[in-house]
């Protein structure tokens, strides 16, 4: 079986999750695998992901190579497998567009941006070096709010001609245009946002759903979350949060009964706190009514690793990429967006997700799966 090639945009805590995974179940099997949904998809096993390109705009990783750069600062997610073997891919200038927020200058600790000086790669040169790699599938981790870098990155990808997964919540997946710009050219796209492993947006989905199968009656809810890795910082500037908090808030909405009025509703991230480092903790509360309009709350706390989190989704987001490539489909995957992505083009039911997405990795075609049509 031949490698899933991966190029990566954004070589932060969440692309250090994934690469350590990568290696980390080399030295496991499929019997004793902890934390995969998928040990095979379509003959691809989650070592069988290789690293081939990667673009960064921080001076600490670009240069360096991929194994060195995943561990170098602002990154500080947990190291799981700590001795990667060198990759022979050095990370490269990308483009810095608005993908750096202007307030994290301001900060003066290892947990924030350090731009690089080295030339910005034009879109010609990275397209050259998407195609020269022989990448598969490119990944978006760049910060939440990079709107103009994020679209700038999904025409790349169109433009060397490979697949594209957006893990962010800038529009694209889910925008009529993009869609049918990457359909016209018959390249998959998975997107877009996406959803944790166990992260706060599947299980206040999951409790949404359970309200409303048990007959309750939900009036009001939050989901407050905080963490101090750089993505928590980014977002304290509220003006690159619109997206994500539609992106949060539809996916919640979208599992309830019936449709909360604005300010019954309030999800989204709350704080930095930098000692949490890549540790999220979420505060969810549920308000509503049961049996003869007797109130019922319901709160939780959850604290989990952020970035291995949403490695546990990416590695099988990938490989859903690379079996549509060999299938010569194209467009956006609608069952492995709508289970991996918290706005996806047409928000599902998980369990209706879920089965479209094994259907999907079975190749089984029915009117909800395969490729969106736009």
């Amino acid at each position: 079986m031949s490698k899933v090639k991966i190029a990566i945009v954004g070589v932060g805590n969440c692309a250090s999750a994934l690469v350590q995974g990568i290696h980390y179940y080399r030295d496991t099997n499929e019997n004793n695998a902890v934390g995969l949904m998928h040990w095979n998809i379509g003959g691809y096993r989650p070592f069988d992901i290789e690293v081939v390109a990667a673009f960064d705009v921080d001076k600490r990783k670009v240069g360096q190579d991929v194994s060195k750069a995943v561990f170098s600062p602002p990154n500080c997610t947990q190291l799981f497998y700590p001795e990667l073997p060198h990759s022979g891919v050095t990370v490269q200038m990308g483009k810095v567009l608005d993908g750096i927020s202007r307030h994290m200058l301001d900060y003066k600790d290892d947990y924030t941006f350090v731009p690089s000086e080295a030339p910005e790669l034009e879109k010609e040169e990275i397209i050259d070096v998407l195609r020269s790699s022989g990448a598969d599938v490119l990944l978006n981790y760049l910060p939440s709010g990079s709107e103009e870098a994020a679209r700038f990155y999904a025409g790349c990808a169109l433009e060397a001609g490979i697949a594209f997964i957006n893990n962010i919540p800038v529009f694209i997946a889910s925008d009529p245009q993009w869609a049918a710009r990457f359909a016209e050219k018959n390249i998959p796209i998975i997107g877009d946002d996406i959803k944790s492993q166990m992260g706060a947006t599947i299980i206040h989905r999951a409790l949404a759903e359970l309200f409303s199968k048990r007959g309750v009656r939900l009036d009001r809810t939050y989901q407050l979350n905080t963490g101090g890795n750089t993505d928590f910082l980014n977002m304290t500037n509220h003006g690159r949060l619109a997206t994500k908090r539609i992106s949060k808030t539809e996916a919640v909405q979208s599992a309830a009964a019936k449709r909360l009025a604005d300010r019954d509703i309030h999800i989204g991230p709350s704080d930095y706190v930098p000692w949490q480092k890549d540790n999220k903790i979420c505060f969810l509360r549920m308000e509503g009514q049961i049996f003869g309009n007797v109130p019922i709350n319901l709160e939780m706390r959850l604290s989990v690793e952020d970035s291995p989190n949403s490695a546990g989704i990416a590695i099988d987001a990938i490989r859903c990429c690379k079996l549509a490539l060999d299938r010569e489909e194209g467009g956006v995957l609608e069952g492995p967006s709508a289970y991996f992505s918290k706005h996806p083009p047409r928000q599902y039911p998980d369990h209706q997700a879920y089965q479209m997405t094994e259907d999907f990795i079975k190749g089984h075609k029915h009117a909800d799966n395969g490729i969106c049509s736009t």
